[in-house]
C-alpha cells in the first residue's frame, strides 16, 4: 500500500525522505502492547507504522478519552473497544482538533463512563438495601439454628475486647457477689432460662448493663449505684437477661458482622481493624431492633410478676438514667423505644407486690458495696 499523500508535520509520499518521527502511541485493541506510529491526515487520521497505514480512522468517529496530563487520548467509534491513540506533540493535537470537529461529542468513551456510574450507584444501592433489609431478615433466621456451644466460643472472644472498652474490673468483693448471684438466680429461675449465664459486676461508671453472645451477661456499677432499690435493678436485668434467652446478641452478631463485610466491600476495608472494631462497638452499645427491645421488656415484665414484683420501679429507673427523650431524640433512628413509651408500658403492666423482697436489706447493701 502507498504512503498517505499528506501526512502530519511535513512527512511526503518521497519514499526516499527520511521517515518521520513518531508522534502518537498506538494501541490495538487486542494487545497492550505500545507501537510507536506517525500520523497522517488524508481523508481520516492514519495511523503509520514502519511507513504501512495500519489503520485509519474516519474524523467524523474519533473522539476524546479520558487521559494524562498533557496528553491527546483518542478513541474511535468505529475500531476495537480498547483501542487507543495517545499524542503528547502539541502541534499534532492541534491539528487533530481541527480536523476531527466530533471530537468531544458523545461516544463510546462517554457511554461508557455514564455506565460504569449508573453500575457504582446500583451496587452502593443493592449493598444498602443488603445491609437494612436482607442481612437482619436473615439474621433471625438463622441465630435460631446455630449450635449455642459455637455462639459460646464467639461469646468469649468479645470478653476482653468488652472489658477494654468499658476500662472496668472484675468487682469480686464476696458477700456483693453472692448477693448478686442470688438476684440473678431468682431472674433466671422466673424467667425459665435453661442455658448457661456468666454474671459479672465491672467497675465501669457507666449507667448500662449488657448481655453477649453465649450467656456473658454485665452488671455495671454506675447503673447499680443508681438504683434505688432491688426491683428497680431487677427489671433491667431481665430485660438484658430476656435479650439471652431470645438470643438477641446472636442475631445482632450475623447482623453486624455481616453489615461490616458489606461495607467493608463499600469502602475497601473487608477483613482489616476497621471491621472487628465496628463489630465489638456494636456489641458494646447494644443496640438491639425496636422489636427485639419490645421483647425484651415483655420478658422483663413478665419476670417481675411472676415473682410477684412491680416492673414499674425499674421503668423509673430508666426515665432517671435518660430523662425525657421525645424532645432531644429522633425517635425513627433509635434503636430503643423511647423511655417515655418504656416507662408507659410499666405503669400498665403495674402491679401491688405479692411476693417476698427479691434481696434482703443486708444483701442489697452487700451488692451496693460488691465494687468497693
Amino acid at each position: 500500500m502507498p504512503p498517505p499523500a499528506a501526512a502530519v508535520a511535513g512527512q511526503t509520499s518521497d519514499s526516499s525522505a527520511e521517515p518521520a518521527a513518531p508522534r502518537a502511541v498506538y494501541f490495538d485493541g487486542r494487545t497492550n502492547r505500545k507501537r510507536s506510529v506517525s500520523l497522517g491526515l488524508a481523508g481520516g487520521v492514519e495511523i503509520i507504522e514502519n511507513d504501512t497505514i495500519v489503520d485509519v480512522w474516519s474524523f467524523g468517529h474519533v473522539r476524546r478519552a479520558d487521559g494524562p496530563p498533557n496528553v491527546m487520548r483518542l478513541s474511535c467509534v468505529a475500531a476495537l473497544p480498547l483501542a487507543r491513540l495517545e499524542i503528547a506533540d502539541a502541534a499534532t493535537q492541534a491539528a487533530i482538533a481541527a480536523n476531527c470537529l466530533a471530537l468531544d461529542a458523545g461516544g463510546r468513551g462517554q457511554v461508557k463512563a455514564g455506565k460504569i456510574v449508573f453500575w457504582s450507584l446500583a451496587a452502593v444501592c443493592s449493598i444498602l438495601g443488603m445491609a437494612y433489609f436482607a442481612i437482619p431478615y436473615a439474621a433471625d433466621r438463622l441465630a435460631p439454628y446455630i449450635p449455642f456451644s459455637f455462639e459460646q466460643r464467639l461469646g468469649n472472644a468479645f470478653d476482653k475486647q468488652i472489658r477494654g472498652m468499658l476500662d472496668g474490673k472484675e468487682c469480686d468483693q464476696p458477700a456483693g457477689r453472692a448477693a448478686f448471684a442470688v438476684l440473678v438466680d431468682k431472674i433466671r429461675s422466673a424467667g425459665e432460662i435453661g442455658m448457661p449465664i456468666e454474671p459479672h459486676v465491672l467497675s465501669s461508671k457507666m449507667e448500662n448493663a449488657l448481655a453477649l453472645p453465649g450467656g456473658h451477661f454485665y452488671l455495671l456499677d454506675g447503673l447499680l449505684q443508681k438504683a434505688r432499690g432491688p426491683d428497680e435493678l431487677a427489671g433491667i436485668l431481665a430485660h438484658e437477661l430476656g435479650h439471652v434467652q431470645h438470643r438477641d446478641g446472636m442475631r445482632r452478631l450475623i447482623q453486624t458482622g455481616g453489615t461490616s463485610f458489606l461495607f467493608g466491600l463499600l469502602f475497601g476495608d473487608v477483613t482489616g481493624a476497621g471491621a472487628v472494631i465496628f463489630v465489638g462497638r456494636s456489641m458494646l452499645d447494644a443496640s438491639h431492633s425496636r422489636d427485639a427491645e419490645r421483647h425484651a421488656d415483655a420478658f422483663a415484665v413478665d419476670v417481675m410478676h411472676k415473682l410477684g414484683r412491680s416492673p414499674l420501679p425499674s421503668g423509673n429507673l430508666l426515665f432517671r438514667i435518660t430523662g425525657e427523650q421525645a424532645k432531644k431524640s429522633i425517635s425513627v433512628l433509635s434503636s430503643h423505644p423511647l423511655t417515655e413509651e418504656r416507662l408507659d408500658t410499666m405503669k400498665k403492666a403495674d402491679r401491688v407486690a405479692t411476693g417476698p423482697e427479691l434481696l434482703s436489706p443486708a444483701h442489697w447493701t452487700a451488692l451496693k458495696n460488691v465494687c468497693k
